[in-house]
Order: structure tokens, then sequence, then C-alpha cells
């Protein structure tokens, strides 16, 4: 049982309890390792089998990911890469500027975040950022000297800075979602409505 073992470390969401992606409620079996755990994953799983809990251990070492044939965040949903199309239209492949260990830690061995809508995962530096937690203006107003573009992140969820003291709220039906720089330690947001 996980009662006493050490939680493994995610490069791309460093604090999952924090965030609420694990609970720690009750004991249940991991669906991949069939062991007992006391901290379970709560939040998206993409695949075609319904798996119910999965613990953090499987989540860190890609063996969730690989039994189940699913992924922790949707490739569509991720900063810079993009789906490429064949000349029937069809979808051939994804272009990925990233590294491919950098693309696989992020989606197959780093717990996502719920959203309202689907998640999206940002990136800066090179790389993809860490996940910080969820957040509305009053966590943020005080900071925003720490971002690198936060004009140019507002555009992207179809938002003006000066919108957000009246929409952003944590738990509202405009939620934030806080990202840092894993390189030069900026701040970056994205947001959705319910």
């Amino acid at each position: 049982m996980s009662v006493n073992r050490l939680l493994p470390l995610f490069k791309y969401h460093p604090n999952p309890l924090k965030t609420g992606v694990f609970k720690q409620d009750k004991s249940v079996t991991c669906s991949s390792c069939l062991q007992p755990t006391n901290v379970y994953y709560t939040t998206p799983f993409y695949s075609r089998e319904d798996v119910e809990f999965l613990c953090p251990w499987c989540i860190a070492d890609g063996s969730a990911a690989l039994k189940f044939g699913g992924s922790f965040q949707d490739e569509s949903s991720i900063e810079g890469v993009e789906a490429e199309y064949d000349s029937n239209g069809e979808f051939a492949r994804f272009h990925n500027p990233y590294s491919d260990d950098q693309l696989l830690t992020l989606t197959e061995r780093t717990p996502g975040y719920p959203g309202w809508q689907q998640e999206y995962w940002l990136a800066h530096c090179g790389d993809f950022c860490s996940f910080i937690g969820f957040v509305g203006w009053p966590e943020i107003k005080n900071r925003l000297d720490e971002f690198a573009d936060l004009p140019g992140d507002c555009a992207n969820f179809s938002m003006a800075v000066q919108d957000l003291e009246k929409y952003l709220l944590n738990n509202g039906d405009c939620q934030g979602y806080l990202f840092r720089c894993l390189n030069c330690g900026k701040l970056r947001l994205w947001a959705d409505m319910s």
C-alpha cells in the first residue's frame, strides 16, 4: 500500500496533491498495477477503456498509459503541437516542435488537470510549462509583472487583460489555469468558460 511511499516527481505538474488531481480520501485498487493505494488520480485520462483509478506511480513510469493505450493530455490541445493532414484532408500526424521525450513525458507520464472545456497545456522557452494551479483575478492581480506576455495569453482565449478583473474567478464560470516556464520562470495563463 502507498501509505509510506514517496510520491513521484512530475516535471510538468509539480504539486498534484495541492492542485487536487490526486485524492487521498479512501483506499482504492489501481486499475493499472492492481495494487491498493490511498493516493489516486481523479481527472482526465483519454483511453478507449474505462479506467476507474490510477496510482501516481503507474502514471509516472508510463505503465498506465502503455497498458491502456491512453494519455493524460490530448496532443491537439498542447501549445505548438499541430495536426497535419494528407492531400485528401485526412489526419496524418501531429507536428511536434518539441522532443519526443518532452511530448511523451507530458502526455503519458504527467497527470493532467480538469478544465471547463478541453484542457490546454502551455509552453515557453522550448519546453512545456509546469501546471501550477487554478486561479482567478485575486490570485494573479499582484503578480502581473511575473507573466511572460499576459496580453498575448489573454488573446489566446479571446479576452482582454482589463476584463480579467471582471470575469476571471477561481471556481467561477471563467476559470484560470496558471503555468510557469521551467526555463525562465515566467508565468503563463490559460482560461476557459463553463
